[in-house]
């Protein structure tokens, strides 16, 4: 059985755990508290010497860690990542786009407001990151405008991974309403087969 180190409301951990259960894998959740110091641990470096969640253990006890590295190695061989190299490509493309261009704005601004509620702590950085998460989803918008999914009909983990903290983008005082492609594609991604909600 997989063990995943995690904490519930984290995107990142999220995705994975998302994955998991739309693949129906087995998995032991193992609740880890980045905000506690629980991934800087003596045992938790040993695992992962990055110091962050989520982190995998395989079954046989190899580990890997960066959640889109865990979805590309999850979903190999599934209908959520094409085979065919084009559109094998276009997934990373967007894997790429949301690690680079999206996650550290809308999702670190989240963190701020949301998970630790010191929104004036870090409200420069704050007012900083929001132009340019509000241009990711901008990113988003055009091009749901003529696709169902980020890589054509087919939902995949590109969806997963912009999925994971574009949903829950309002906790980080992105307002969506200037973005209906966006919340289209957001409740077309929550019908899958076997969705989950977010613990947080």
């Amino acid at each position: 059985m997989y063990r995943l180190y995690e904490m519930g409301d984290s995107g990142n951990c999220y995705k994975v755990r998302l994955l998991l259960h739309q693949l129906d894998l087995a998995y032991k959740r193992v609740p880890t508290d980045i905000f506690s110091g629980e991934t800087r641990t003596k045992e938790f470096l040993a695992l992962n010497p990055n110091g962050r969640v989520p982190l995998l253990v395989l079954n046989d006890g190899r580990t890997l860690a960066e959640s889109n590295a865990i979805l590309c190695y999850l979903a190999r061989g599934s209908n959520y990542l094409p085979v065919e190299s084009y559109p094998h490509a276009l997934v990373l493309q967007w894997l790429f786009f949301e690690q680079y261009s999206h996650e550290p704005f809308i999702a670190t601004n989240r963190a701020w407001i949301h998970l630790l509620g010191d929104a004036d702590g870090h409200a420069a950085q704050i007012e900083a990151n929001h132009p340019r998460g509000l241009a990711a989803l901008a990113v988003m918008e055009q091009h749901l405008k003529t696709s169902k999914f980020f890589v054509g009909d087919d939902y995949s983990i590109a969806d997963i991974a912009l999925y994971a903290y574009t949903h829950v983008a309002h906790q980080g005082n992105y307002d969506l309403g200037n973005f209906p492609n966006v919340r289209g594609w957001l409740n077309r991604v929550s019908e899958q087969s076997r969705h989950i909600a977010i613990d947080g």
